[in-house]
């Protein structure tokens, strides 16, 4: 029998009957494991240090330390670690903030089971996205921003900065360069560093504003 890693995850909310749910959900999972608890940010950012989960799934409202400066926190400290937000309700100025921080992207509370397991294996591979209208204003926010220059990066990671704004996956990415998963991962975290961007959503945008997607 072959043994399966599982991906570590910290779930973070301060009601423990929704943690209890969560946790039941995605232990049941061959892949996937809570490997901590945490019920407000000053410990979130305590037990992601710690154990250097895969995932930190976030709660935004919280007592004493909310869920955006938790996270602010832990990309600052920890700028490879995954967070992806939890909210019960769509709200845009809050998942515009949640995003600036640093966040992938957000869940909602109310998704179904096996669509919550999905969006996160999406989110542990680094390829979950934001629902198109969410994403058209966010594009709109980070439009504000000084802009940095494409000129630092090289032709191929050029092309993949295309690919992730035409939401295109890892997978997709690395069939239509001909290049391993492992290397598109590579070149993102380069792009990433190099234009000083938190996630795959900001970069995306970037793609997009500069226009490098192509029109279809």
């Amino acid at each position: 029998m072959s043994y399966i890693e599982k991906e570590k995850i910290l779930l973070v909310d301060d009601h423990a009957l929704f943690r209890s749910g969560m946790r039941a959900i995605l232990d049941r999972e061959s892949d996937l494991e809570v490997v901590a608890e945490a019920e407000d940010g000053e410990t979130a950012v305590n037990l992601a240090e710690e154990i250097m989960p895969d995932l930190i799934l976030m709660d935004v409202n919280m007592p004493g330390m909310g869920g955006l400066e938790a996270t602010r926190i832990i990309k600052d400290r920890m700028p490879y670690a995954r967070i992806v937000v939890l909210t019960a309700s769509e709200d845009d100025e809050l998942l515009f903030e949640a995003i600036k921080a640093g966040a992938q992207a957000y869940l909602v509370k109310s998704l179904e089971p096996s669509q919550f397991v999905a969006e996160v294996r999406a989110h542990l591979r680094g390829e979950g996205l934001i629902a198109g209208d969410i994403a058209v204003k966010i594009i709109r926010i980070f439009s504000n921003r000084e802009e940095p220059g494409t000129a630092q990066l090289t032709q191929r990671e050029l092309e993949v900065l295309r690919l992730v704004g035409e939401g295109a996956t890892n997978r997709d990415i690395g069939k239509q360069l001909y290049i391993s998963e492992n290397t598109v991962k590579n070149h993102l975290r380069n792009i990433l560093q190099k234009l000083h961007f938190a996630n795959r959503v900001q970069a995306a945008a970037y793609a997009i504003r500069q226009g490098l997607v192509n029109k279809r």
